[in-house]
């Protein structure tokens, strides 16, 4: 039987496992929507399609399965840009349709038309048009496939509106094989046996771990590592949760731009620097020609354009993060017993742990003011560090990253490598949809939240009940910090004079409103409001001018922190 683009569409997405698709509807897409109510697949609509993409986004990262979303042409593809840019950046695997006018107008600017696959070209792994219903299956197959395998990422596919309406046999091919895409999974037996090599002999190891040990679901094999061996861990913002938060003897906490002190003294004073599903970013590395000057650097990544991009490596190792570090637990499995790991590595512990005494994270506390420190570490004692955090961006992002002690991979979501303020909250709705039953918190600013606000009627309508906590300080925050140490406290446009009443916003849309305005009420309040199955916006009224540190100056070399 003979079945419409539109329906072999909702057939493949049916054959990939695919649950729930975040969109919104136009012209281009239309006879898409006309079908999707015959089909078992779940819409979500969306109040602006920055919110789908993002949604498919936080979904994505938190099951660790492709997320998918469905725009029609013209703007709503552009509106998708910023979150298939921030995907891409942060190696998301997330399939966008996007409806396209029919193949016969494109090129004449017809109504509603964009060149969506040029646009997007630099910030997808891969893009297509399709021209012909016939190839709609297979290019429907290969989206999947690319956006799952090697580095993660998001992929496009363009759907003319003839094409959608064009009829054929439909027929999901059972595998892709493409000639010109063969990811490296399987790590060199040569390079393993060089990198235990290197361990047995280190003095000072440290274990430097990043997105790509969430994405290829190797957190165990990481863990095994460091507690067999006693390496110490830090992590890139990306990469927390891969090691629990909550070790205190070798978690050491984020490094980079604003890392913890004993992080960033272990990245420059380590011998050996094992770096794992990491990019090594500006963030990160602060000055390059001084990031970890004493150290011999090993570099797993499925990514080859990724090794030797940002800093130089020693041993470069091209595999999977899950079957490199498999391969080498059992190569270090047969030598393990033949090291007393914690006397080996006895006193680089010891002046970790001095480093954790000497400068732990801290902030000076204030009874008259709620301290934005504070609030955080709350949220993390109410949810015992059980819940899904996403985050908006700025310094609401890095004290969540600092002061939430995020225990397992894929419960904190944030938009790294793009900064992308309104990531956060359509993030959280996409988690919660795909973990209705769990907790889902977004800490905000009070500017990022207001860049996604129209979400609310999602999350009502849905009922999703997200949890948003605005850290409110009246300003851009991070922006306003670095006003204040390197421009003078020229607060030009920092200052957030007119801001919306929160609490009345949040029932405007049918949802719940609290305000927080003295430190005694900030955990009583939290717990009520956790409680309520329902949406809930919290307006927490923070110290207005409070800084995040340590704080790396831009140029500089890690070891050159302004502390509090």
């Amino acid at each position: 039987m003979e079945l419409t683009g539109a329906q072999i569409l909702l057939k493949c997405l049916e054959e990939e496992g695919v649950d729930v698709v975040f969109g919104f509807p136009g012209g281009a897409v239309i006879d898409i929507y006309d079908a999707i109510p015959n089909s078992s697949i779940e819409h979500i609509l969306v109040r602006h399609e920055q919110g789908a993409i993002h949604a498919a986004d936080g979904y994505a990262r938190a099951t660790g399965k492709a997320g998918v979303c469905l725009v029609t042409s013209g703007p709503g593809a552009t509106n998708t840009v910023t979150g298939i840019a921030t995907a891409y950046m942060d190696s998301i695997p997330v399939v966008i349709f996007t409806g396209q006018v029919p193949t016969p107008l494109i090129g004449n600017d017809a109504f509603q038309e964009v060149d969506i696959v040029g646009i997007t070209r630099s910030c997808t792994k891969h893009n297509y048009l399709v021209q012909d219903v016939r190839d709609l299956a297979r290019t429907v197959k290969q989206a999947f496939y690319l956006a799952r395998t090697g580095r993660p990422g998001p992929v496009l596919v363009d759907l003319p509106k003839d094409v959608v309406n064009q009829k054929c046999t439909f027929d999901y091919p059972e595998s892709i094989s493409l000639r010109s895409y063969n990811p490296h999974l399987k790590p060199h037996i040569g390079q393993i046996r060089k990198v235990a090599g290197l361990i047995r002999n280190a003095e000072r190891p440290l274990i430097y771990s990043g997105g790509g040990v969430i994405s290829s679901k190797s957190h165990e094999e990481l863990r095994w590592l460091a507690r067999e061996m006693k390496i110490p861990v830090t992590s890139t913002l990306m990469g927390l949760g891969a090691y629990p938060g909550d070790d205190e003897e070798l978690w050491l906490g984020m490094l980079g731009m604003h890392g913890t002190y004993s992080a960033n003294m272990a990245v420059h004073n380590c011998d050996l620097l094992l770096a794992v599903g990491a990019r090594f970013d500006d963030r990160v590395t602060g000055k390059i020609s001084e990031f970890a000057p004493y150290a011999t650097i090993v570099h797993i990544d499925v990514d080859p354009t990724s090794i030797q991009k940002n800093v130089s490596v020693h041993v470069p190792l091209v595999a999977d993060c899950k079957s490199a570090l498999s391969a080498l637990q059992k190569e270090l499995k047969a030598v393990k017993d033949e090291v007393n790991w914690q006397r080996k590595h006895e006193q680089w512990l010891e002046q970790i742990a001095e480093w954790g005494r000497l400068h732990p994270l801290n902030y000076i506390d204030d009874e008259e003011k709620i301290k934005p420190q504070y609030v955080v570490e709350k949220i993390y004692e109410i949810t015992k560090g059980d819940a899904i955090v996403c985050t908006e961006v700025g310094q609401n992002q890095m004290w969540a990253a600092q002061f939430y002690k995020v225990k397992e991979p894929n419960t904190f979501l944030t938009s790294g490598g793009l900064g992308t303020m309104g990531y956060g909250f359509p993030a959280a709705m996409g988690a919660q949809r795909a973990f209705p039953d769990k907790l889902v918190v977004n800490i905000a600013g009070d500017g990022s939240i207001q860049m996604n606000i129209q979400e609310m009627m999602t999350v009502v309508c849905n009922k999703l009940p997200v949890k948003i906590v605005i850290l409110n300080n009246g300003y851009l925050g991070m922006v306003r910090q670095w006003q204040e140490l390197f421009y003078k406290k020229n607060y030009c446009s920092t200052c957030m004079e007119a801001q919306p009443d929160f609490v009345r916003l949040a029932e405007a849309y049918g949802a719940a409103g609290y305000r927080i305005t003295e430190k005694k009420d900030v955990e009583k309040v939290l717990r009520e409001a956790f409680a309520v199955d329902k949406p809930v916006i919290v307006d927490v009224r923070v110290a207005q001018e409070e800084n995040v540190y340590p704080m790396v100056p831009a140029g500089a070399s890690l070891t050159e922190m302004l502390l509090v």
